[in-house]
């Protein structure tokens, strides 16, 4: 294989638009698209409650938890797990679900709702903004999802290093 060879940049080759200057769909293409647009749709929409689930957990960490930690000041036996489970765990954890948690499932729901929804406008519509909207949505969904998983597999040689640590340290510690 050449070094000048990409496998996996997009194609540089035009579409053959139609004699007028458009490139249009065919039928067996929109509908694929009609039976797509609500599947894409109810992804988003249900995308968009479990965002909204994680950020009441993420709440709840941040003000429930310290407040359980202030509860358990007066019980001996829990005094351990007030220290533990104060103001700074539930601040960090609350964040976690808030911030990182709670963004990374919004975008892709987003993403998703929005490509259903412009392709369900070109479909009502027929006008090439509408779909050139509904692709550059899809476009985006999978440029986040990919951007995440090379986030994703960036930490599996992180983990395996530490496993192995662990399994050293426990074997030389026993």
């Amino acid at each position: 294989m050449s070094d000048n060879i990409n496998p996996y940049q997009s194609p540089q080759n035009p579409v053959n638009p139609a004699a007028d200057g458009s490139a249009r769909l065919t039928e067996t293409m929109i509908l694929y698209l009609k039976g797509a647009s609500p599947w894409l749709r109810f992804i988003g929409i249900v995308g968009f409650i479990v965002c909204g689930i994680v950020v009441l957990i993420g709440l709840v960490f941040l003000f429930v938890l310290p407040a359980m930690g202030s509860l358990w000041n007066g019980i001996s036996e829990l005094e351990d797990l007030s220290a533990a489970f104060g103001t700074a765990l539930g601040a960090v954890v609350g964040a976690v679900y808030l911030f990182a948690i709670a963004a990374l499932s919004f975008f892709p729901a987003l993403f998703a709702f929005n490509f259903g929804n412009k392709i369900r406008a070109y479909l009502q519509s027929g006008s090439d903004q509408d779909l050139e909207l509904a692709f550059k949505s899809n476009k985006s969904l999978w440029k986040f999802n990919g951007i995440l998983t090379i986030i994703g597999l960036s930490f599996v040689p992180i983990i395996v290093i530490i496993g192995i640590i662990a399994a050293i340290a426990t074997a030389f510690a026993g």
